[in-house]
């Protein structure tokens, strides 16, 4: 992706992140922030020394920039910068670029090439299109939070941003498949990405069962309507373990190894329907032999019999993982502000085009006068710029 040129002018968290992923593989990304209120996310969890950790994620390999675009300097300059843009991602409320007067027709006359990638919550249109709208609402409104937690508890959102994440990669993908596209036509196009889709897709075929079956999926807690065993169990040195047996294969060598061979003879448990129906049953028998024994115990006796097993980690764990470690799932970046910081590395490996992170998340403003005089503007013209606000 070198030689790619992206302009991100959203904020959390689904449109930043689409330009993180894309920086990561070598675009020249150009953060850019409104010069008297940056990206929430800088100050979004917790900071060292002032500075938002969520940020050196978020912002790792974009140049940063300040521009206030409902300003006259600011809407001009932006025109300017989408000439030289292949892809432009936003997320503010539909008609308020229009309103700036930086809509597509616009956008599309300064570069007839451009990608202009619009992440917002309920997409361009619709009865909702012009609510405020984050992740969390996704999260309920697809059916996320419905199936989530314990049969008889609450619906269950999930602790961080699951819906912009999957937003994110979705989005990421939706603009190559557009550049894809002007590699064919020699013309840009708009990508309209609504926060409440990419989720329900990733949750499965619910409105097929739901169209064919009338089946609306209930709660199961860490059960799976589908298969069993399949639930977390605590080991006898209190770690949780989690069990999966998707594969009837797999379900019979589990029941061989917590020694309840006779299971395997019911007519039930021929078909992962049948075993979700005895799940209480495979839970005892599985729950039973796993508390008898210690978490690595556990492991290694799985291992061995080709069953599938995980601890329960939480992040001391990945960050002390043997196999994160050979994948350097979790790399080392130098960073001038803070010294080295270890942060999620890039999401996939290619042999002839790897991608990787150049810098952490920059300071807010950090390389405005550098981008504006890549952009051909005299110190003359960035003054006249910081003296009417737009900068």
């Amino acid at each position: 992706m070198r030689g790619l040129r992206v302009l991100d002018i959203a904020t959390l968290f689904a449109g930043p992140l689409t330009a993180t992923l894309l920086g990561d593989f070598g675009a020249d990304v150009v953060k850019i922030e409104h010069p008297t209120v940056p990206d929430p996310s800088r100050g979004h969890g917790p900071a060292k020394d002032g500075i938002g950790l969520w940020w050196k994620l978020l912002g790792r390999n974009k140049r940063t920039m300040t521009l206030d675009l409902s300003a006259p300097g600011g809407r001009d300059t932006l025109l300017r910068l989408a000439a030289t843009a292949d892809v432009i991602v936003e997320n503010f409320r539909p008609g308020t670029l229009e309103k700036w007067g930086l809509g597509w027709p616009e956008l599309s006359a300064a570069n007839p090439r451009l990608i202009l990638a619009r992440v917002t919550a309920f997409g361009q249109q619709g009865p909702y299109a012009h609510r405020p709208g984050f992740g969390t609402l996704a999260e309920a409104m697809s059916g996320f939070a419905a199936v989530t937690g314990e049969p008889d508890g609450p619906p269950t959102l999930p602790p961080f941003g699951l819906a912009d994440s999957i937003a994110a990669l979705t989005c990421a993908y939706a603009v190559m498949t557009a550049l894809a596209g002007r590699d064919r036509t020699g013309h840009g196009q708009v990508v309209d990405l609504a926060i409440i889709e990419p989720i329900l897709t990733v949750l499965g075929p619910q409105p097929l069962w739901y169209d064919q079956l009338d089946y609306v999926q209930p709660r199961t807690g860490n059960r799976s309507a589908n298969n069993a065993p399949r639930n977390t169990y605590r080991s006898a040195d209190g770690r949780w373990l989690a069990v999966s047996a998707s594969a009837q294969s797999i379900a019979e060598r589990v029941m061989r190894l917590v020694g309840r061979p006779e299971l395997i003879a019911e007519p039930w448990f021929a078909t992962g329907a049948g075993r979700a129906r005895h799940a209480g049953v495979l839970d005892d028998a599985v729950g039973g032999w796993i508390a008898r024994h210690k978490a690595e115990e556990v492991v290694c006796a799985f291992e061995e019999a080709e069953a599938a097993v995980a601890i329960v980690y939480d992040v001391r764990d990945v960050m002390a993982d043997p196999q994160f470690a050979a994948l350097d799932t979790v790399t080392e970046v130098e960073d001038p502000e803070l010294g080295p910081l270890r942060m999620q590395n890039i999401l996939f490996r290619l042999s002839e085009t790897p991608g990787g992170i150049r810098w952490a998340g920059r300071p807010h403003g950090a390389d405005t006068t550098e981008v504006l005089a890549e952009l051909g503007l005299s110190g003359a013209e960035i003054a006249a710029l910081r003296t009417e606000g737009a900068l």
